[in-house]
């Protein structure tokens, strides 16, 4: 779908326009995109403008069948005493989207989805919060394993993107309670005594697990291959904040990349936006209440030895908002860092075989 209005600029440009100057004058307010709709912003400023050809790229039609990402029955809680055959199809299931789509939808996942909406709505609060607070928090020391601001790579990225963001590190050293934010901290319904984001993480993680469990067997190894090498050991929050844009055609949530992690979950709220690239084309991906987004990272595509894909994605910017999403991000644990390797598969090996035969014959 092509805007024909994506290539105007909302304002007149100055010939001495001071790209650093804006971009300093925007961090210094400490209150992101947020405190730029709250003070009433009817053009989106140069700092956000993408280029047209980042925004009109192919969208495929949602009617298209061909083009519907995958939603996977992972079966509720009990996964692990499942009969077989339901087992068998599941795997079958996530090999099938790890190999075409990169990306899938979960349910009846075990986390529950009264958690999914608190969470939500507890990153949406702080997010929310008057600049005065919330601008306590607002830091670009990478060190601090709590921090709030806007774009991580404002000054490097060609464009900024319409969104803001709490970044959180969360495994394999949790941080302190006193270094989280009131709104995330408090815990309003969590059972846990811990606060929402802690209890959150807590699923995440043993979610986490059973993915690498599913995705270790759809590649033909030991069901705690991948959890046995470290994919599972560290944990990375990204808590997104996309304020509702004036002009949206201009700008983007998030521009295309993909993610340099082994695998990434996703809540996201019913705004919708996610996009990824599939064949080409952009490919939406709904939200589904209670349900979770899977994708895999370049580090899980590596290891499978391009067996699995990590696909590239972006998010749009919108009239309507704010849309919130938190993105969970498997890493490798950083005190206990390993040499990891591609998987030699034994359908590798047979083609190896194979060539090796038809050279030698």
């Amino acid at each position: 779908m092509v805007n024909p209005n994506a290539h105007q600029v909302s304002e007149e440009v100055p010939s001495h326009y001071d790209r650093i100057q804006e971009l300093e004058a925007f961090d210094s307010t400490k209150a992101g995109v947020r405190g730029l709709v709250e003070d009433g912003v009817t053009k989106v400023p140069r700092m956000f403008i993408s280029p047209p050809d980042w925004i009109n790229e192919k969208v495929a039609s949602n009617d298209n069948d061909h083009f519907k990402i995958p939603v996977i029955d992972l079966g509720g809680t009990n996964m692990g005493i499942m009969d077989s055959v339901k087992h068998k199809e599941i795997v079958g299931l996530v090999r099938h989207a790890a190999e075409t789509w990169g990306f899938f939808q979960i349910v009846n996942h075990g986390i529950p989805v009264e958690i999914l909406d608190e969470m939500v709505e507890v990153v949406r609060k702080f997010h929310e919060l008057p600049k005065e607070e919330r601008s306590k928090y607002y830091t670009r020391d990478t060190s601090k394993m709590v921090r709030y601001n806007s774009n991580f790579d404002l000054y490097g990225a060609p464009t900024a993107n319409w969104r803001d963001t709490i970044a959180c590190l969360m495994a394999p050293v949790t941080p302190n309670p006193e270094e989280l934010p009131g709104e995330i901290r408090k815990d309003r319904k969590a059972s846990s005594g811990i606060g929402m984001l802690m209890e959150y993480s807590k699923h995440v993680m043993k979610l986490g697990v059973a993915l690498f469990e599913l995705l270790s067997e759809a590649l033909g190894l030991n069901i705690s291959y991948l959890n046995d090498i470290g994919c599972s050991e560290g944990l990375f929050f990204l808590c997104h904040y996309y304020p509702e844009c004036p002009e949206p055609e201009l700008t983007m949530g998030t521009s295309k990349h993909s993610d340099n992690d082994f695998l990434t979950i996703l809540l996201q709220d019913q705004i919708g936006g996610l996009q990824v690239l599939c064949q080409g084309k952009w490919v939406d991906v709904p939200p589904v209440h209670g349900g979770i987004v899977v994708n895999i990272g370049d580090l899980l595509q590596l290891i499978s030895n391009d067996k699995f894909k990590s696909s590239e994605h972006r998010v749009l910017a919108n009239h309507a908002g704010p849309r919130i999403s938190v993105a969970s991000f498997s890493t490798q644990s950083s005190r206990n860092r390993r040499d990891m390797k591609p998987v030699v598969l034994m359908e590798d090996l047979q083609a190896t075989d194979m060539v090796i035969l038809s050279e030698n014959s």
